[in-house]
């Protein structure tokens, strides 16, 4: 074994066994609900919490590439949660993630030292005029903002390459298995949610970037609603599929999270506006029930399990299904979305039309609302790739699609034509198969239909499932239609709990 990676192993071994001076406080795998009880019966304090993750950083960033920045601010932030709550100036407003350490994906804007760059150079300096919506309601909630979590968003969407890099970051590594790919594009966001460098992620999904790295960093994912979260203050790629979500070691720590962050935003009108019918009274913690999976009906759709028979991944998805009728849910296994082909191609199915558009237009808005940026435009981003090809590691990923959206002239005739037989693919694709069968839910593998949800904003929560062969970590997936949180809640929950498939991390070649 190379001598760095034993350092490394050996690091993250000494710091399993106790937090130093939060007297023998265990924060490997430490829940929200287990910090807070620790901040309440004094075997903790924020300071110690934040100061034990920037050192866990220090220690282990190196190997995996997770946080692209910290936050110079984060143990003043702490100092003050630790005073409110010494002092009960805020007593009543104290919640669940009050002095707890959020990173954020780089993406998500902060107004603070903290850069807000899509893991690229060419934004390495810019001036965003406030926090992102979701961020100021973490900021109420009390949250201490840790730091900037790696991403490879634009790398993935620029070149299809989806190989995990980021400019500014580095290649993310899967804590489990360091060879194998960690997915884009929240991968900093899973990988640190996975090693405990963080006590809880944000991460934001177009098409997968949620459910792949929450999946295949044996984490929890949760993709909202579009609209449930607030894009505001966020790099956009569309506003028809962006959402914003947790990715955490629990659904318990995650379902906190989006408590959290869900809500309208005047910033995001519309949008939020729609989908705050769908919030339900008193929150989503009500939701957590282990017997979650009694009385629902769940189908598995045809085309997503196909796993070799005596495969780990097909004896495991079996099982699993098996444990959920067990439970008292009803699995309705062979089902057919319609035109599931057509549904899943990028390139013919109206996607590579619309998309650059959107994304061109909403890259534009957002680079011509900061006060101060290197580019204001997307013509300008791909000039600062071409004249800096290394430092954007333009060999590896391109920026095929960045060319491709810079030629569209907005939302004409043919665009509107793309998105309208997009929602015409949904709404007689998933949305009638759940609907005709009555399902509270499909189930799925990993982000295998993350394509299908993505079309027309549909929510999903992927739950650690199993381990490859190899050790490589695979999850399952619920998700159903618009507003479906909280019945998918309820049937996460009941299976992390009855399941008990997530292990700790292994840092394995």
């Amino acid at each position: 074994m190379p001598r760095p990676l034993v350092a490394v192993l050996v690091a993250a071994l000494v710091l399993v066994l106790e937090l130093p001076g939060a007297h023998g406080f265990q924060i490997e795998e430490a829940t929200v609900a287990s910090i807070q009880l620790g901040f309440n019966n004094g075997s903790l304090t924020s300071m110690e919490l934040v100061r034990f993750y920037l050192d866990r950083i220090s220690r282990l960033n190196p190997l995996l590439h997770a946080v692209i920045e910290v936050n110079p601010d984060a143990l003043r932030q702490a100092a003050r949660a630790d005073a409110e709550r010494c002092s009960g100036r805020r007593r009543r407003a104290i919640g669940a993630l009050h002095g707890v350490p959020v990173l954020l994906k780089d993406n998500i804007a902060t107004r603070d030292a903290l850069n807000t760059t899509a893991g690229s150079f060419a934004m390495l300096g810019s001036v965003v005029r406030r926090d992102a919506g979701v961020v100021r309601r973490l900021r109420r909630a009390g949250a201490v903002v840790l730091g900037k979590a790696n991403m490879d968003e634009w790398a993935n969407f620029r070149s299809f390459s989806g190989g995990g890099w980021s400019a500014r970051g580095g290649k993310g590594r899967n804590p489990y298995v360091l060879s194998a790919t960690p997915c884009g594009s929240s991968t900093g966001s899973a990988i640190a949610a996975s090693a405990s460098m963080a006590a809880v992620t944000l991460g934001t999904e177009t098409d997968g970037s949620i459910l792949c790295p929450a999946s295949l960093n044996s984490v929890v994912g949760i993709k909202p609603t579009v609209g449930l979260t607030s894009r505001a203050g966020v790099i956009p790629i569309t506003p028809r599929q962006d959402t914003i979500g947790p990715i955490c070691r629990t659904v318990a720590d995650a379902v906190h999270v989006l408590d959290a962050i869900v809500g309208y935003d005047a910033l995001d009108a519309i949008a939020t506006m729609q989908a705050s019918k769908y919030i339900p009274r008193g929150g989503y913690m009500q939701f957590l029930k282990k017997d979650g999976l009694r009385g629902k009906r769940i189908g598995v759709p045809n085309g997503f399990f196909n796993f070799p028979n005596g495969t780990a991944q097909q004896m495991v998805y079996e099982r699993h299904l098996s444990t959920m009728r067990k439970q008292g849910a009803i699995v309705i296994e062979n089902l057919d979305i319609e035109n599931l082909s057509v549904l899943l191609d990028f390139q013919n199915n109206g996607q590579l039309i619309a998309l650059p558009a959107e994304f061109k237009l909403s890259l534009n808005s957002y680079l011509s609302n900061l006060l101060y940026s290197p580019v204001r435009s997307l013509a300008e981003i791909i000039a600062f790739n071409n004249a800096h090809p290394v430092e954007e590691n333009m060999k590896e990923n391109g920026q095929t699609i960045f060319l491709v959206a810079e030629n569209t002239t907005g939302i004409g005739a043919l665009e509107r034509e793309a998105i309208s037989q997009l929602n015409k693919l949904s709404a007689n694709g998933l949305k009638k198969l759940m609907r005709e069968h009555e399902l509270d839910a499909i189930a799925t593998p990993n982000n295998a239909a993350s394509s299908v949800l993505a079309i027309d904003g549909l929510p999903a929560i992927t739950v650690p499932a199993g381990y490859g062969k190899l050790g490589v970590p695979f999850g399952l997936c619920f998700s159903g239609l618009r507003g479906y949180e909280p019945r998918l809640i309820e049937m996460a929950y009941a299976f992390e709990h009855v399941t008990m498939a997530r292990k700790m991390p292994t840092f394995l070649p």
